[in-house]
């Protein structure tokens, strides 16, 4: 029996899958969660085999908390056998940027929520058993989609600068000085051929890179 948590912050459609994953003779939910902060707690407490995890979740996104249940795990595994959950991330954002950022953060799985219930089964069976499961043309969109093109750096300024956030604040938040974050703004706004901070910071997010 494989043995699997879901987290999704809309209670409906997380009430729906577990309804629809639950006729499977060969899976039981476990656990569930409607928040990214309560991921890493839940799965280690249930000891679950499979996480299924939405990205846009209160509290923590998803790739943060798949990001965190990895380090948590880490620190478990050097003092007990338990094995670690693999994790398939199923969103309504297929983004290429997310799907790369995924896998980097050690995701097994990659769905949209327009698959089918049976290929949700199917792709927990095959992850269960070791294998990687990744939308098809998804796949096909990332490869042909390049690299994200900011560092971890940018990223963080202009996520720091968000909602028109003044860079003396920015600055102040990330321990910076005023002239250092214009410089990884201009340079962020740059690569993204974007006019300002704000445009460059929707085109980020609309490739899925932050």
């Amino acid at each position: 029996m494989i043995r699997i948590a879901v987290v999704e912050d809309q209670t409906l459609m997380r009430s729906a899958l577990i309804s629809l994953l639950d006729l499977e003779d060969d899976i039981t939910v476990i656990g569930e969660a409607g928040r990214g902060d309560e991921v890493s707690e839940l799965v280690h407490r249930l000891e679950a085999d499979v996480v299924l995890l939405d990205i846009e979740l209160p509290g923590m996104n998803g790739l943060e908390a798949l990001e965190e249940l990895n380090h948590a795990t880490d620190a478990i595994a050097d003092k007990t056998d338990t094995a670690e959950p693999e994790v398939i991330i199923v969103t309504t954002f297929g983004r290429a940027g997310y799907l790369r950022r995924a896998m980097d953060a050690g995701a097994k799985g990659f769905l949209v929520k327009d698959d089918p219930v049976e290929t949700l089964a199917e792709s927990i069976r095959r992850v269960a058993q070791g294998e990687m499961v990744i939308d098809p043309l998804l796949a096909a969109q990332a490869l042909s989609s390049g690299e994200n093109p900011l560092t971890e750096r940018e990223s963080q300024v202009l996520l720091a600068t968000d909602d028109g956030v003044p860079i003396v604040d920015a600055a102040e938040a990330l321990h910076l000085s005023p002239s250092t974050v214009r410089n990884y703004l201009s340079s962020a706004i740059g690569k993204l051929g974007a006019r300002n901070r704000a445009e460059a910071l929707r085109n980020a997010r609309s490739e899925g890179w932050i």
